[in-house]
């Protein structure tokens, strides 16, 4: 087959994009967006708590999904960070130690309390009061409790938990206090509105979509309370009707911090969508892009569209002299923990780098061998800045590696992580942590963060916990730190 050539002047104008979902929904991300079976899932319904790891795709999901619905004619409301910012919750609210009041009960309660909240108003706006079968009660409602004070989602949030907190470490007699609790946490100012819900949701669709749920998080057992409490409520409200989906989205890492919300999830577990790469999606999510990216500029891209995937790679990124057309990709995408955000920032970079100092397709490999230290260097800090709230300080643990062999016996790496652990190799902002780990710990901790990868049989591949979900690290004889941080940590890529 004829190798495809493209024209000299996609060179200038080629884009793969922004490594934001919300910024690149408005420059085509429907376009270009790999429809995944998790995607699928989700649209459905069938999936409505989403997981996965930063730079996995969860907001491009959830900004699909939110463009999708409307052009539906659904209710699309979509909160932000500043919606319900943890960071500034914790603020205005006693602490955990000032009384035991923020549990997860009360959590769950505000969390359903605001979204009922918010979908009665967006339904409201639509000019209810006009028709039957419930609109009238809860425009009412709306118009007579919402109606002239006009609070923002974390207000309202706050309110009901400052409803809570008065009730729980304020002044009440005993009696009172109880049936006051039992009457916040049955939402009994809205629980008669239900049935009228219902019957507006059989003729209207109401979707809401909560992302990015880490602002601020400082792994308290408030925070994890604000967290665990949203998952319950998630699951109490999608109960309510067919045409009624609360999405989530939680980083794995907030997941596996928060145990209370790991029992929940044994209960709920077929509503869990873990979102995983393979080496085939990620080379189809960067196909898709050079073909809009050229369609958008005006160029004919007959050919492109005709092109297998690998075809689309190799016109656009040079491969090492003497191997394969595509081993670029290989090269590339090994250097990735499989999240696209990584796949986009190598090769826009890779891009960059070969501008000014070439005219035309494909970018030189030598610019791909230029761009990779700062790509490196950025990934590793912020690798590292993911587990800041678990394990600060991880980024000078991952400074030891720098300077060592690629690669370690099991005998040399757990002799290296017991003088981590005893402090025989200094590091910073680890002390609330690492002195409390085994060896075994800290490779389990190295492992699942991406530094190292663990090679299960003799002569084997070196996997890495993006590759396979569960692994017997006890088992495991040899391990190799990822080629994502070699340049960054200075490590020679010698082979085992």
């Amino acid at each position: 087959m004829a190798k495809l050539s493209l024209s000299p002047k996609i060179f200038d104008v080629l884009d793969f994009g922004t490594p934001s979902a919300e910024r690149d929904i408005s420059r085509g991300l429907e376009k270009y967006f790999v429809e995944s079976a998790a995607y699928q899932r989700v649209r459905s319904g069938a999936k409505t708590i989403l997981m996965g790891n930063r730079g996995a795709g969860k907001s491009a999901i959830f900004q699909v999904l939110a463009k999708r619905e409307r052009t539906a004619g659904s209710h699309v409301i979509e909160l932000s960070p500043e919606d319900y910012s943890y960071e500034l919750l914790s603020s205005t609210m006693a602490a955990e130690h000032a009384g035991a009041w923020a549990k997860t009960g009360a959590y769950a309660a505000a969390w359903k309390y605001l979204i009922y909240i918010l979908v009665m108003k967006a339904l409201a706006r639509k000019g209810m009061r006009l028709t039957k079968g419930g609109g009238r009660e809860i425009h009412n409602y709306i118009r007579d409790n919402h109606g002239a004070r006009q609070l923002g989602p974390l207000s309202l949030l706050v309110s009901y938990l400052k409803r809570l907190e008065a009730v729980k470490i304020g002044p009440i007699e005993a009696g009172v206090r109880t049936r006051e609790l039992d009457r916040l946490y049955k939402l009994e100012e809205i629980h008669n509105l239900l049935p009228a819900l219902r019957k507006v949701l059989d003729n209207q669709r109401v979707v809401v979509l909560v992302d990015e749920l880490d602002r601020g998080w400082d792994s308290s057992e408030d925070a994890k309370a604000f967290v665990s409490g949203l998952f319950q409520a998630c699951v109490s409200i999608n109960g309510l009707h067919r045409n009624l989906r609360v999405y989530v989205s939680l980083r794995q890492e907030l997941y596996d911090d928060i145990p209370a919300l790991y029992e929940d999830a044994q209960k709920h577990r077929d509503l869990l969508e873990r979102i995983y790469w393979s080496e085939e999606s990620l080379l189809e999510l960067i196909a898709k892009r050079i073909r809009y990216s050229a369609h958008e500029k005006g160029f004919d891209t007959e050919a492109l569209e005709r092109a297998a995937d690998h075809e689309c790679w190799s016109a656009v990124f040079a491969a090492p002299p003497g191997m394969a057309r595509d081993a670029s990709f290989g090269y590339m995408v090994d250097r990735t923990l499989y999240r696209p955000r990584e796949l986009i920032q190598f090769c826009s970079e890779a891009l960059e780098q070969a501008r000014g100092r070439a005219s035309k397709l494909p970018v030189p490999y030598s610019a791909i061998e230029r761009s990779e230290y700062g790509y490196s260097a950025e990934r590793t800090k912020d690798i590292a800045a993911e587990y800041r709230s678990q394990y600060p300080g991880l980024l000078s643990v991952f400074e030891v590696f720098r300077n060592h062999p690629p690669t370690f016996s099991r005998e040399e790496l757990e002799l290296l992580c017991l003088e981590l652990a005893f402090g025989d190799i200094p590091t910073h902002g680890t002390g609330s942590w690492l002195p409390l780990c085994d060896p075994d710990d800290l490779i389990e901790i190295l492992w699942r963060a991406g530094l190292l990868t663990a090679r299960p049989t003799e002569g084997g591949r070196f996997l890495g916990s993006h590759q396979v979900q569960h692994l017997n690290l006890a088992a495991v004889q040899r391990f190799r730190v990822h080629d994502m941080f070699h340049a960054s940590l200075g490590i020679l890529p010698k082979d085992a």
